[in-house]
């Protein structure tokens, strides 16, 4: 004879509602991760350090820069100087309140920096920013 339990058995479940919450979480992280990344334009360099820069707002702007044997690069492309004034043109008929980004390695020659700082304000582009990055903690 089978004596029944009190306790009914009941049959092991999946619950989806926390895995639907799993997902909706991970799904708003990388959304928000995606969102804060910074779309650099420039190409890498060991950029001069400096304690009163500020970050600034990428939107509509150019990147040039001067990398440590003086060789010019307009959004990662290498160019001449000659290039360099024709893309800033077309950059500055597409983009009137265009900003450009500055940056070079530190031990660019800075009379280079200077060439190519003076051929953006030639062309009457006002908003120019030199790329710095902070010091590190503890160093002078």
């Amino acid at each position: 004879m089978k004596i029944p339990s009190p306790v009914a058995r009941r049959r092991p479940r999946i619950e989806i509602i926390p895995l639907i919450d799993i997902m909706f979480f991970l799904l708003a992280t990388f959304m928000m991760v995606s969102l804060s990344m910074v779309k650099n334009l420039a190409v890498p360099v060991h950029l001069p350090k400096a304690a009163t820069g500020t970050p600034e707002e990428r939107k509509d702007s150019a990147a040039i820069t001067i990398n440590e044997a003086g060789e010019i690069f307009f959004n990662k492309e290498r160019v001449s100087l000659e290039e360099m004034r024709e893309r800033l043109r077309v950059f500055k008929s597409s983009h009137a309140e265009g900003k450009v980004f500055i940056s070079g390695d530190e031990k660019a020659v800075f009379g280079r920096a200077i060439v190519v700082l003076d051929e953006v304000r030639k062309l009457g582009i006002t908003k120019v920013a030199i790329q710095t990055q902070r010091p590190e903690a503890g160093s002078k």
